[in-house]
């Protein structure tokens, strides 16, 4: 699965800077958050970054340039910083919400589970289906024609790259095999995307012990 992950030219050429690091994790045993994510989330908020760090800003002038307003619907990191105390979801969540935070960039989680096919992200036709909850209710939205969004073969999984994921692919206490989509665009280093990855794989790795981790870094040829 993580080897078909795409990056389609359209969106190499709005930003030929950006580049992903996919993981994938097998095995996980989730939870709900506990004293010790609380710690996680607790020293994140002290040491995350600003919301004029550079990095973020990077990703809302990406959103300007496939027509999206960042000060509206804002980068998933962007919106982050801004919500503190970091929210409590679930031992998984709240391990990538830290890494997030902390370095400055955009990070998504998906049960494999609930996936369909690759993962691959393109500009949208405006037709694909995604699957939100508006006032308990499940609704079936779709994106704008050029937006830049995440899918499988089922429909979008995030919309505006990394602003809202679908209800479908989220991850809860009881996901075990999941993918996690680190996004990096500059002056982020490849460098310190790697090293994002390794302090979430850390994290994982205390929350199951010998869990199976596979990564990729995905970049403009």
């Amino acid at each position: 699965m993580i080897e078909d992950i795409q990056v389609d030219p359209a969106v190499s050429a709005l930003r030929p800077d950006f580049a992903v690091l996919a993981m994938t994790v097998y095995g996980l045993r989730n939870g709900p958050t506990d004293d010790r994510s609380r710690a996680w989330l607790a020293t994140a908020a002290k040491e995350a970054v600003s919301a004029e760090d550079p990095r973020i800003k990077s990703w809302r002038e990406a959103y300007r340039a496939f027509g999206a307003k960042p000060q509206r619907t804002r980068p998933s990191v962007d919106a982050l910083v801004r919500r503190m105390p970091l929210p409590e979801i679930n031992l998984v969540v709240d391990a990538y919400n830290t890494v997030s935070v902390r370095h400055g960039l955009p990070i998504g989680g998906e049960d494999l589970g609930r996936y369909a096919g690759a993962a691959r992200l393109v500009r949208a036709v405006g037709d694909e289906p995604f699957e939100v909850v508006e006032k308990g209710e499940t609704v079936i939205d779709t994106p704008e024609i050029g937006e830049v969004v995440w899918r499988d073969d089922l429909g979008v999984t995030c919309r505006r790259w990394n602003w809202r994921q679908c209800v479908r692919t989220r991850i809860t206490e009881e996901t075990t095999d999941a993918l996690f989509l680190l996004e990096r665009l500059a002056p982020m280093s490849l460098d310190e995307l790697r090293a994002a990855g390794e302090e979430l794989t850390a994290l994982l790795e205390t929350v199951t012990p010998g869990v199976t981790v596979e990564s990729r870094l995905v970049e403009h040829e």
